[in-house]
C-alpha cells in the first residue's frame, strides 16, 4: 500500500521531530535554535511545520512525563542509558498515543517502528514495538 501525500508529509516531519529531539538531547541546544535549524534545512508545509512545533513542545514540556512511561514499559532499560535515537522515538509515539488527539494510536506506532528501522539498531524497531504494545494494552485495558 502506498503512502497518501499527506502520510509523505507526515512522516517526513517525524523525522523532523526527532532531528529536534535528538539535537536538543545530545548538544543541549535550546528548542528554539534546534527547530529553527532543522526546519532551515527542510522544505515542510505549513502544516507539517505546526505539527514539528506542536509535538516538540509537547515532547519537552512532558518529557519527565514520558520518561516515567517508558521506564514503566521497559523497566530494565533506564532512559538514561537508552540511546538518545531510541528514546525520543519512544518519547514521541507515548506522547502521540498519550497526549495529543491528533494522531491515531496504531498510526504513532507505525510511525515509531519506521523511525526505529531507519534510524536505530538491529533490534530496535521490535523494542519499540513491544513497549508500544504493552502501552496500547495498558490503554485499551483502562477503556474497558
Amino acid at each position: 500500500m502506498k503512502a497518501t501525500g499527506r502520510q509523505r508529509k507526515r512522516r517526513m516531519a517525524r523525522r523532523a521531530l526527532l532531528q529536534v529531539l535528538y539535537e536538543v538531547d545530545s548538544s543541549g541546544h535550546s528548542v528554539e535554535d534546534s527547530l529553527n535549524w532543522v526546519l532551515e534545512q527542510l522544505s515542510l508545509d505549513e502544516e507539517s511545520v505546526a505539527f514539528v512545533k506542536a509535538i516538540v513542545n509537547g515532547v519537552v514540556q512532558h518529557r519527565q512525563e514520558l520518561d516515567g512511561e517508558i521506564h514503566r514499559y521497559a523497566p530494565t532499560w533506564p532512559v538514561s542509558q537508552l540511546p538518545v535515537v531510541d528514546r525520543n522515538i519512544l518519547r514521541i509515539a507515548i506522547y502521540e498515543i498519550l497526549m495529543s488527539q491528533e494522531t491515531p494510536p496504531k498510526v504513532a506506532i507505525n510511525e515509531a517502528v519506521e523511525l526505529a528501522k531507519q534510524f536505530g539498531g538491529e533490534n530496535l524497531s521490535s523494542f519499540v514495538n513491544g513497549v508500544l504494545g504493552a502501552v496500547m494494552q495498558t490503554v485499551a485495558s483502562e477503556k474497558t
